[in-house]
């Protein structure tokens, strides 16, 4: 693996990375907290801070990478030292002559969006108009990968696939960052309305987490199909042994969301003593961040996967 190859993959890996947590962090605000917070408006101040600290961080670091991206694809593409590919002439020719160069355009202008809503966060309309700007964020990914560059109708049924592949790894793992900053917070705080926001939110998180483990799953299913083709080549190429690999590290974080929702949930519903809630709750965000780390080492192995050619293409 030349420099170039190893930059792409780690870039790409970190980019996919933040974007998810950013994306993750407003569908969790939308879809998780804000609902549980009607009951419980003592702790919303700190709870919206949370999440805003986070989307503004994540997006960041995603944009900061989408940029290092871009630059080490004009390298890439114009097979040019770096000084010498740092030029306005190959720059715009990425930019206006090729499909990359087209969606990061786009997601410069979505990126612009969310950076100007979450300036002006307390407009509830510019709440759900900055979730629709990172989902948008993320779901266009698919058109830089191999989805991307799959031609005729496949193709377009594997951009929509990956796209909602993207989206729902993103509301999975973005969002368990936000739920084990919010348990800590409820962890530390020790108040009836503390101890409702968390129980409320697990409860919440936990269905929207069977919905997108089940989009994970068809999606994956059809995205194998495509890119690997085979159970030979998923064994015996690479980019087979690679996808395994994740393929485990997602079986793993199920495992830690199947023991926090049937195991530790539970003891979070009232009336409950403090002490079992409080170990409950300890356990619930050491989970959590668990799962956050396998999401990360998830993003990283995608990272990989799309600088290398799919097993199916090498089985040919």
């Amino acid at each position: 693996m030349s420099n170039l190859q190893f930059s792409l993959m780690a870039i790409r890996g970190i980019h996919f990375a933040a974007t998810a947590l950013v994306t993750g962090a407003l569908v969790f605000r939308m879809v998780v907290v804000e609902p549980a917070m009607i009951s419980t408006k003592a702790t919303a101040p700190v709870v919206r801070s949370l999440i805003r600290q986070t989307a503004w961080i994540s997006l960041a670091i995603a944009a900061i990478s989408g940029a290092i991206w871009l630059l080490l694809e004009a390298v890439s593409m114009s097979r040019l030292p770096f000084g010498e590919a740092m030029t306005w002439k190959v720059l715009s020719t990425l930019l206006s002559e090729t499909q990359f160069g087209l969606v990061s355009e786009s997601r410069f202008v979505l990126a612009i969006i969310l950076a100007a809503c979450l300036a002006h966060d307390q407009v509830v309309p510019l709440r759900w108009l900055a979730l629709c700007s990172a989902l948008g964020l993320m779901a266009t990914i698919a058109w830089t990968g191999h989805a991307g560059a799959t031609p005729g109708a496949i193709g377009n049924l594997h951009l929509v696939v990956d796209a909602l592949h993207l989206v729902a790894a993103a509301a999975w793992v973005g969002g368990v960052f936000p739920l084990a900053l919010l348990l800590n917070s409820a962890r530390r705080n020790r108040t009836i309305e503390w101890a409702s926001l968390a129980w409320s939110s697990v409860l919440r998180f936990s269905t929207l987490g069977i919905i997108t483990v089940e989009t994970l799953l068809v999606t994956g299913i059809v995205n194998a199909w495509l890119l690997v083709g085979s159970v030979h080549a998923l064994l015996f190429t690479k980019y087979g042994q690679l996808l395994t690999l994740k393929l485990i590290v997602f079986g793993l974080m199920l495992l830690f969301a199947a023991v926090n929702r049937f195991c530790l949930t539970p003891q979070l519903a009232p009336p409950i003593e403090d002490k079992a809630r409080l170990r409950a709750l300890h356990q619930l965000t050491r989970n959590s961040a668990a799962e956050v780390a396998l999401g990360l080492a998830i993003f990283a192995i995608v990272g990989l996967l799309g600088t290398m050619c799919p097993a199916i293409d090498v089985m040919k």
